[in-house]
């Protein structure tokens, strides 16, 4: 499995196993968490991604239940906070709503490290742009939380060119990358700039829901999935690992973000880097998601 450089303190795996419905599994006991885990190491997946709101607020401390100090040191982990809703330690919020204030980031950095039970938290990322967001004090906390120790990078997610710029003009460490929305039915960030930006200043993304959140394999999507089963049989492969090998092929160095409570799902993730795509098939596969030719 590929590694991909985010700084000099981190470095993940080019696939990411994403946790968002750990706490929803029929089985949530440690030892089935584990071999999640061993399944995903089995293909040099290492990276592991969370969010304090995942599973309404527990799905980390199904993560830290399961975690051995040996099996922390062979994983990255990635959380995210910023989004509080009424639901688990924040149930009396009356509204849902983003806090990006210094107080909460440094809260939940806290609730992370004592839910996940680890000394520190190797990718934090601010999971929403805030409408409120006081960039110079959001900056100087994502900058001490850094210098503390607790967490080895910081980054960002749903954040577009402005939002990114702002926020890193106030801080001193750097912006490691950008969680957004990628796949073959949302495309907008190939030609919305979007993605260009962050190529251009050597940012790897990450791809959150990068088979469209399973949309990818509804009935109004069958011309699109017949073409990548088509090419998946060449390889080997199912549908689902071309539709990943297609954000691969890019060249920003995209690393999505896959999530299953399938073991048997999860033990074909890495398949998609089997899959060598060249410039006519990512057209094609493009052109099918389109509707029509491109211009």
């Amino acid at each position: 499995m590929d590694r991909i450089q985010l700084s000099d303190a981190l470095e993940m795996s080019r696939l990411v196993y994403g946790m968002w419905r750990l706490s929803e599994d029929d089985n949530t006991s440690p030892d089935h968490v584990r071999n999640k885990i061993a399944a995903c190491l089995d293909q040099g997946i290492s990276t592991m991604d969370q969010a304090d709101i995942y599973g309404g607020y527990e799905a980390e401390e199904v993560l830290g239940n399961a975690l051995t100090p040996e099996l922390r040191n062979r994983i990255e982990i990635v959380t995210k906070c910023d989004i509080v809703a009424p639901a688990g330690r924040y149930s009396d919020a009356r509204v849902k709503y983003y806090d990006t204030s210094r107080a909460h980031i440094v809260t939940s950095v806290e609730h992370s490290l004592r839910l996940m039970k680890i000394e520190h938290i190797d990718l934090l990322l601010i999971h929403r742009p805030d409408p409120l967001m006081d960039h110079q004090e959001t900056g100087a906390a994502l900058d001490e939380v850094v210098a503390s120790g607790k967490v080895r990078a910081v980054g960002v997610s749903n954040f577009r060119r402005a939002d990114w710029e702002l926020l890193q003009s106030a801080m001193q460490a750097p912006l490691v990358t950008n969680q957004i929305e990628m796949s073959l039915l949302c495309h907008a960030p190939f030609t919305n700039g979007d993605l260009a930006f962050l190529q251009k200043e050597g940012i790897a993304p990450m791809a959150w829901s990068p088979l469209g959140g399973g949309a990818l394999f509804e009935a109004q999507n069958a011309g699109l999935r017949e073409k990548l089963a088509a090419i998946g049989a060449e390889h080997g492969v199912d549908d689902a690992a071309v539709a990943i090998a297609w954000l691969l092929a890019h060249p920003a160095r995209i690393l999505p973000v896959l999530g299953t409570n399938n073991l048997d799902r999860i033990a074909r993730i890495g398949d998609a880097a089997r899959v060598g795509m060249d410039r006519q098939t990512w057209f094609e596969l493009y052109t099918e998601a389109l509707g029509h030719e491109v211009p």
